[in-house]
């Protein structure tokens, strides 16, 4: 008797459960945070038993570590994917419009992953990789002196700041008629406050 067939449905099945059991946990997290997040809310929202949650991720823990893990690879994988030249205010540009059309284009997903979390919890090394490929650009413009602001991680924060009032501002107000040319303006105008033409004086 063939076995794979047999064992390929389970297979299926084994993924479909994670899916269902992520996304819905995904939605739960979004909705009431992590206080407010228990595996019998996610059993009664995603139709799983709670049993069969803590057989597929072992805790809660495990849990929210794998749904992280996952959502954060996704923006990691775009990431990787922008062009990289010579250029570190092309690569800054290029790096700071993706991550706001990833934010705008999966809202959910980036709602997640600004979710606050215990203060003690420490980063996934996918978080770990994505902020230092994420701090590439801007380190390269400070080390070659093209910042303008002596204030290196108040001009990080800065950018930060635009950057999620950009992505958190486009989801929330939904009814407003935002400019197409929104993203790139503000990209634009922070680059003229904040990096100096390549070879300008200090």
């Amino acid at each position: 008797m063939d076995l794979q067939p047999a064992e390929q449905r389970r297979r299926r099945q084994r993924e479909e459960a994670r899916r269902t059991i992520l996304d819905a946990a995904e939605a739960l997290l979004v909705r009431d945070g992590y206080d407010g997040f228990s595996m019998r809310r996610l059993a009664d929202l995603c139709g799983y038993t709670t049993p069969t949650i803590y057989h597929h991720f072992g805790d809660k823990k495990g849990l929210t570590d794998a749904l992280l893990d996952e959502r954060l690879r996704r923006l990691l994988r775009r990431m990787k994917r922008v062009p990289q030249g010579d250029d570190p205010v092309e690569n800054w540009r290029g790096q700071t419009l993706a991550f706001i059309r990833f934010g705008l284009k999966h809202p959910t997903h980036y709602q997640l992953l600004m979710t606050p979390r215990d203060a003690d919890e420490p980063l996934l090394p996918v978080a770990e990789e994505l902020i230092e490929l994420l701090g590439r650009p801007f380190a390269a413009l400070q080390e070659a002196g093209r910042l303008m602001a002596d204030d290196a991680e108040g001009a990080r924060q800065a950018v930060w700041a635009m950057v999620h009032g950009l992505i958190s501002l486009q989801n929330g107000l939904r009814d407003v008629e935002w400019s197409r040319t929104l993203d790139a303006s503000a990209v634009a105008l922070l680059e003229r406050g904040l990096i100096r033409e390549a070879g300008a004086r200090a």
